[in-house]
């Protein structure tokens, strides 16, 4: 098992996953059980199939996750730092099909997400302003998480959810973005019912938050920071119908695991 700080490059910053490359799979029972074990916001499980492409599968300390960016960046980062593969990379995952990643010259890996744009919601549920506690301006929708937009970075961070009330707009989660004061815009992820209470950094979900900036802000290379206590950089970029998000990594360490 591989431990990695995942879109910084600095120990102790980003978000941390754990990845487990295999021979063949683990029970879910066993997967699971790691996850709990290891109790960081993912860990990833490889197997390297016929075609060369690694299936991937994400597991929280909750439940198994469909879409995890960090995670998968993590996975990139382990295989080519090992030199198990070679670049470029394709992860195949049963809900979003095949996720290319590609080193790019200055030590970034960019993953190839789908577009996943947000719908704007005209009447959202209470529960989602009552657990946010500061009323957004605007607030989007997309299979994975409620999108509230505010006014400037100072909200985003200074706002202190009731994580209770989030947890009952499950199986959503809920992100919280605007615009940033050095990068193009900011962020938060909380995910009471599928992982803890606050994501340090969410790849999968710029999917959707990079759609929504680009169109806003008129730019298809965008600069984000989810302002977590630990923060991470993302540089994303929309072309069409898919999402490029890149990020560094980097490595705390390596074990092996006994079952």
């Amino acid at each position: 098992m591989y431990q990695v700080d995942a879109f910084t490059d600095v120990l102790f910053k980003g978000n941390s996953a754990a990845v487990v490359p295999l021979e063949q799979w683990l029970s879910d029972a066993q997967m699971q059980s790691i996850a709990i074990e290891n109790n960081l916001s993912e860990t990833a499980f490889l197997v390297r199939e016929p075609d060369g492409a690694f299936h991937i599968r994400w597991f929280s300390p909750i439940t198994e996750i469909d879409f995890c960016g960090h995670a998968t960046l993590a996975s990139a980062f382990v295989l080519l730092s090992q030199r198990m593969a070679t670049a470029p990379l394709t992860f195949r995952a049963a809900a979003v099909g095949d996720i290319s990643v590609a080193q790019l010259d200055d030590g970034l890996l960019e993953m190839n997400f789908p577009n996943r744009e947000p719908e704007r919601v005209d009447d959202p549920p209470a529960e989602l302003s009552n657990g946010l506690g500061i009323v957004p301006q605007a607030v989007l929708k997309s299979s994975q998480a409620w999108f509230a937009v505010y006014e400037d970075e100072e909200q985003v961070r200074a706002l202190t959810p009731d994580l209770a009330a989030l947890k009952t707009l499950a199986p959503l989660d809920v992100v919280i973005t605007a615009p940033g004061r050095e990068q193009d815009f900011v962020s938060r992820y909380f995910w009471p019912a599928n992982g803890g209470d606050e994501d340090p950094v969410t790849g999968s979900i710029y999917a959707g938050l990079a759609p929504y900036w680009s169109g806003r802000l008129g730019k298809s290379s965008l600069v984000a920071l989810q302002a977590s206590r630990r923060s991470g950089l993302l540089y994303c970029r929309v072309e069409g119908e898919r999402v490029f998000v890149a990020g560094r990594a980097v490595q705390y360490l390596q074990g092996t695991i006994e079952i």
